[in-house]
């Protein structure tokens, strides 16, 4: 076969990843508060972008908005206006309105130099008062959070425990470093063996100085494990007694509701083991929990569905979670006139050209997030109107062929969004869930809604006919569904519902303690 060279035509489509596409694919995975801080980041780099005020009209993303500058820089300047030249008024000014010079009133004080220096003070007084009504800040924004003071955290509250407590250098300084030990829950997360070989201490010193800590208060701090938390508190209430200290070293079985073993092995009747367990049911387990040592934040919506008057319901986008840009046009044709060498005009090109798609990407962004919860709703009116027990089962080709649009973008606009609904606040993808087939062939049923049914028979069971799973199944195939008993013993582990004997023997537990 003979090798030879030739010139060929070809005609392909190919799909190419440019960085526009790849930022708008990334905008439209991103959470409201991941879209924020990357938002604050393109601001800090992007000399062209700034940030649009409440009162401005909404600008037209496609055709790249004009913003001016002149207002956010009168607004910072407003303050200045009245603070500059009300005090700094002149010696003449003075003399004239008090007919007579400045020596012959004050002819002791050094009046030049003293008016000079009152007035610069007043000024700095008024200028530092300024400052602090605006939260330190230069813009104007009233910044409450200036005010707030530092959360106190557990390693705090113990080290003021130890300086107190502790007065022996190295008993103090073994004591701080298993504070450091100490996990958000309250427990000391290492071993004291290998503690005292890296402080080169005795282990017994160690193990008297973590005695001396888990007398700090929480009560329970400190703790090795459960039993000795539950243990450390019951001795502070003085119920630590022969009984509740065999209650504790079996801990398993009371999670196993195995109320016959445990009467044995403590050696106590129907009555007394309940208050034990209600006893300990009041004890907290994570006393260290008590000092958050993070800001939880709140779920912010980022779609609110309302009911309209006609039985419909309204969506709509939170705007408080769309930031608000501007592309700063004035700005851009002054600096061009003075971009001189090429480099500076390549990089204003730049700018300008990651601004505007930044903009663009972001209105997209909030049209699909729209779009996709419009027709999450139509496809399930149902569960807004009349609840869970009505949610349909729903995947993502559904949504994705009633919008036009591919799976993979419907995935990326569902995750990290919630919606807020008369039922509560809801994840997208809460909305998308598995068919369960009905038993009479008719229309299927949504894997949520049937959980919801589950946990609706058992709470409603009665103390003495305990629904197994079987007869679970039995009733759900009553009802028209379709499933089996595995599928039942999977939904109600998942739930954290305990299986009918431990039901059983808890809800008879319950009635003896009556």
């Amino acid at each position: 076969m003979a090798l030879t060279t030739r010139l060929e035509f070809r005609q392909s489509q190919a799909l190419v990843m440019t960085p526009q596409l790849m930022q708008a694919i990334k905008l439209l995975q991103l959470s409201n508060l991941d879209l924020v801080a990357y938002v604050e980041e393109e601001l800090e780099k992007n000399p062209l972008l700034e940030r649009a005020s409440d009162d401005e009209a909404p600008p037209v993303l496609q055709d790249g908005p004009d913003g001016d500058a002149a207002g956010s820089s009168t607004e910072a300047d407003g303050p200045r206006e009245w603070l500059g030249d009300d005090l700094a008024t002149s010696r003449t000014e003075i003399e004239q309105d008090l007919g007579t010079r400045l020596d012959n009133v004050f002819p002791d004080d050094g009046s030049a130099t003293v008016a000079s220096a009152r007035s610069e003070d007043a000024t700095a007084a008024q200028s530092e008062w300024a400052s602090v009504g605006t939260g330190g800040r230069d813009d104007g924004d009233y910044n409450l959070e200036a005010f707030v003071s530092t959360e106190r955290t557990l390693a705090d509250h113990l080290a003021e425990q130890l300086a107190l407590s502790v007065t022996d250098p190295v008993q103090r300084m073994i004591g701080q470093h298993l504070i450091d030990l100490v996990d958000d829950a309250g427990y000391i997360s290492g071993d004291l063996t290998a503690v005292a070989e890296k402080l080169g201490a005795d282990l017994a010193e160690v193990e008297t100085v973590l005695a001396i800590l888990q007398g700090f208060e929480p009560a329970g701090i400190c703790a090795r494990n459960l039993t000795e938390c539950l243990s450390i508190q019951l001795r502070e209430l003085n119920r630590y007694d022969p009984a509740m200290q065999a209650l504790l070293s079996r801990l398993d079985l009371l999670a196993k509701r195995d109320f016959a073993s445990l009467r044995k092995l403590c050696g106590v009747g129907d009555e007394d083991l309940v208050d034990m367990v209600a006893e300990i049911k009041r004890l907290n387990p994570k006393p260290g929990l008590a000092f958050g040592s993070t800001n939880v934040q709140p779920i912010v919506p980022d779609v609110f569905v309302r009911a309209a008057p006609d039985g419909s319901f309204h969506v709509e986008l939170n705007s408080d979670t769309l930031p608000k840009i501007l592309l700063n046009q004035s700005y851009h044709a002054r600096v061009s006139k003075t971009a001189a060498t090429p480099t500076d005009k390549a990089y204003l090109a730049e700018k300008l050209q990651s601004a505007t798609w930044l903009i663009r990407a972001l209105d997209q962004r909030a049209r699909t997030i729209l779009k996709v919860s419009t027709e999450i709703v139509k496809q399930q009116d149902a569960f807004f109107a009349h609840g869970v027990q009505h949610l349909r089962p729903l995947n993502l080709k559904t949504i994705a062929d009633a919008i036009s649009m591919h799976e993979s973008t419907v995935s990326r606009v569902t995750a990290n969004k919630y919606m807020a609904t008369a039922r509560g606040i809801f994840e997208l993808k809460y909305f998308f869930t598995s068919a369960i087939p009905a038993a009479n062939g008719g229309e299927a049923h949504s894997a949520e809604a049937v959980r919801h049914r589950i946990k609706h028979l058992i709470d409603a069971e009665a103390p003495d006919d305990i629904l197994s799973d079987d007869t679970i199944v039995e009733k759900l195939r009553e009802a028209g569904i379709d499933i089996a008993r595995r599928t039942v013993a999977k939904y109600r582990e998942g739930m954290r519902i305990a299986s009918s004997v431990q039901r059983r023997r808890e809800k008879q537990a319950a009635i003896v303690g009556r």
